[in-house]
């Protein structure tokens, strides 16, 4: 596997324990600077229950030390590590990417492999 890490953004550009949103070629993708884990998260933005893209406007927190988002439409949950579906098994699950920062600058990974 090509690993493809493109530079999206400034991590100051980003406040801390919400969402943001970037898009990078065709793929809305919701970035998380979930301060309190100290850890970057990001999924895509994409809700798979109702086909929005809105999951960067969801609040964060954890369940039984799962880091989640939970959709702002209809409170389904995804883990931020997985992108599984916390809260209905019959959802599909987002997909998730490596992210990192080095020196400031967010680098995001789109050949993360599908958890």
């Amino acid at each position: 596997m090509i690993n493809n890490w493109i530079k999206i953004a400034q991590a100051d550009d980003f406040a801390t324990n919400v969402g943001g949103c970037v898009k990078l070629q065709d793929k809305h993708i919701a970035v998380f600077n979930f301060e309190d884990r100290t850890q970057w998260y990001a999924i895509d933005n994409l809700c798979p229950h109702r086909q929005q893209d809105v999951l960067s406007r969801g609040i964060i927190g954890e369940t039984s030390g799962e880091p989640k988002v939970a959709c702002p439409l209809h409170k389904n949950s995804f883990s931020l590590k997985t992108g599984k579906c916390l809260t209905d098994d019959n959802l599909s699950a987002v997909r998730t990417y490596d992210i990192k920062c080095e020196e400031g600058t967010l680098y995001l990974n789109l050949d993360t492999p599908e958890k």
